[in-house]
């Protein structure tokens, strides 16, 4: 397992090294010219109890979000109708809760045979689940299950106090236990150093087992939240990068994902994080509350890259003990 300072000399290294590293660790372990299309969907909006400080559900910030009730079953999957139709292979679906509440259940089951039925892959990111609720969602076939660390245990206390990082790591242990793969990355601006961003790549990549998913946020900063008010610095390119490269090092099999932010980056710096490791992305013009670039334009960025999008041809596998992923047909 690397350890702090072993993933600083990775990261720290010069750029076009660093890059050309990740770029090679990724042509060894992924097809470079395939790009693996999700889509996320809020299925029950605003009213956490949460303080996360980037956060718009959260019921302590004044952020003129509209709270929504658990969506239907088929609202959901007629959502996910429209993301297959367009491209993408595994379907999203986003809660504002701290923990799920066990009368959900239910619905949260048929939503995902529902959607794996279309042949698509599944992920739910609910909150903290109890082993008897994971068990039941991965018995109904939920793929993956999404619970970021966001940052590292250092800075953490900075941006959320409602939850221990502890809590965070044992939700992901929960996760794998039940056999889910476990899908789990981090927000870069939250006002972090860069020793910080070193310090989340380690707890990621020294986890029993690195997370099959990692998603990358670049922080949005969204009126009435304590970290706009503050006025934290936007996300240098570069160093977006250069946290993809490292993560891509340290995690060869993983899907590395482009995450929240995408509606402010240039054709051109997404295309250095995907020539950095980066090989899947949210796309849709909406990522739970924050704007995200939409089909029409993805699938145009593609074209110009001379990409095309990951395939899957049947439906997925039950996800079995393990926690091994479902692998999508080439």
């Amino acid at each position: 397992m690397p350890t702090k300072a072993e993933i600083a000399a990775i990261y720290d290294q010069p750029f076009m090294d660093l890059v050309f590293e990740a770029a090679s660790v990724h042509r060894a372990h992924h097809d470079p010219n395939q790009l693996q299309w999700s889509t996320l969907l809020s299925i029950k909006t605003g009213a956490c109890p949460e303080d996360c400080t980037y956060c718009s559900q959260s019921a302590r910030w004044n952020t003129g979000l509209e709270k929504e009730p658990l969506l239907n079953v088929e609202q959901v999957l007629a959502n996910a109708e429209i993301a297959k139709a367009n491209g993408s292979t595994r379907f999203c679906m986003g809660a504002a809760w701290r923990r799920v509440p066990n009368k959900a259940m239910p619905e949260l089951v048929e939503m995902v045979k529902g959607v794996r039925a279309m042949g698509m892959e599944t992920c739910m990111t609910l909150g903290t689940v109890d082993a008897e609720q994971a068990k039941t969602l991965a018995e109904a076939g939920l793929d993956y299950y999404n619970h970021n660390l966001d940052t590292s245990e250092e800075h953490y206390g900075k941006v959320i106090t409602t939850r221990t990082y502890q809590e965070r790591l044992d939700t992901l242990q929960t996760v794998r236990d039940a056999g889910m793969n476990v899908c789990c990355g981090g927000i870069l601006g939250l006002g972090e150093e860069n020793n910080d961003r070193i310090g989340l790549l380690w707890q990621l990549a020294n986890l029993e087992q690195p997370p099959e998913s990692v998603p990358v946020n670049s922080l949005v900063a969204i009126e009435g939240t304590p970290l706009a008010d503050q006025g934290v610095e936007p996300v240098d390119g570069i160093d977006m990068v250069r946290f993809i490269a490292t993560a891509r090092i340290l995690m060869p099999k993983s899907y590395i994902r482009l995450s929240a932010g995408r509606e402010e980056m240039t054709d051109e710096l997404q295309a250095l994080c995907l020539l950095a490791g980066a090989n899947s992305m949210f796309t849709g013009e909406q990522l739970l509350t924050t704007k995200n670039p939409a089909f029409e334009r993805d699938k145009a960025l593609l074209k110009r890259l001379g990409m095309r999008i990951e395939r899957i041809e049947t439906a997925p596998t039950t996800a079995c003990s393990t926690g091994a992923a479902a692998a999508p047909a080439k």
